[in-house]
């Protein structure tokens, strides 16, 4: 199942990217992909498939693509879990993950612009895997038990402002991480069903058309489950919560590329789930 939000920001509804070609209206369901609808969803995969025949048809054509869930409540991060990116980053890959936040108000729609804030010469890109939590999470009994927790994955830029991460940062990331704009979304949620096996799964981002990342999940020193079930320890993860997993290598702050500016484009993908494109404007 492939869910999306269309329309304006602040008047986005749900939809249904049928496995037909066809759009269907959710309102039927729901007033939004929230986190009571994922959580509705996670226990009771069947809810939407049993009700698309009584599914109006929308036409999605020209509309504007929005983050393919409501704001969450948390956006929690993995940082540095893939070994070449914490390479190319100067650090030693880490021995637990690391977890940092950002805003949930960064989260944007797939195609919506990116501003690079005011002062910025260090804005980077980061193609992730983001994980959305479906059931309430805390203290999981293991990794295996984490996955019957996911509504499902969709595709995350992780974008970063590296002086204000690393120098003006007072000792954490978030100042770096939580500018506006910060986290493009989507285009579409995929439910677990249909994504497989999220450590199987081909990440690539290009700018201005040009190769940057090309790596695969399997390459994580965290996986999805073990990200999860560790998070459950110190935290509780509501329906709606976003978690992003990590980015690979080939971002700016490895000096092999120059940083975001003005008018360049970012176009991000995971394999099976979906492709974004944005395009960085001035704060």
């Amino acid at each position: 199942m492939r869910l999306m939000r269309v329309g304006e920001p602040g008047q986005e509804r749900p939809v249904l990217a049928g496995a037909d070609g066809h759009h269907y209206d959710l309102s039927p369901l729901t007033d939004d992909i929230d986190g009571a609808f994922l959580a509705r969803i996670t226990d009771d995969p069947s809810l939407v498939s049993a009700a698309v025949h009584r599914l109006p048809a929308v036409d999605v054509t020209g509309l504007r693509i929005g983050a393919p869930i409501a704001r969450p409540s948390a956006v929690l991060c993995i940082g540095q879990n893939y070994a070449a990116h914490a390479a190319e980053s100067g650090s030693a890959p880490p021995e637990q993950p690391i977890l940092f936040y950002k805003s949930p108000n960064t989260v944007v729609g797939p195609h919506d612009d990116v501003l690079i804030p005011r002062g910025s010469e260090r804005t980077d890109w980061e193609v992730e895997l983001a994980v959305v939590i479906g059931r309430r999470a805390a203290y999981l009994d293991s990794p295996e038990a984490a996955l019957a927790h996911l509504a499902g994955f969709t595709v995350s830029n992780d974008v970063s402002e590296r002086a204000f991460q690393l120098e003006a940062s007072g000792g954490q990331w978030s100042k770096g991480k939580s500018c506006a704009t910060f986290n493009p979304l989507g285009p579409v949620l995929v439910t677990p069903d249909e994504v497989g096996d999220p450590q199987d799964l081909r990440l690539r981002s290009w700018v201005n058309g040009e190769p940057r990342q090309d790596s695969k999940t399997a390459d994580m020193i965290f996986s999805v489950a073990e990200i999860v079930h560790h998070l459950s320890q110190y935290l509780v993860l509501e329906p709606g919560d976003l978690v992003n997993t990590g980015t690979p290598e080939g971002v700016a702050l490895s000096g092999r590329f120059p940083y975001l500016g003005a008018g360049d484009v970012v176009e991000l993908e995971v394999s099976g789930i979906g492709r974004q494109r944005t395009v960085c404007r001035p704060a």
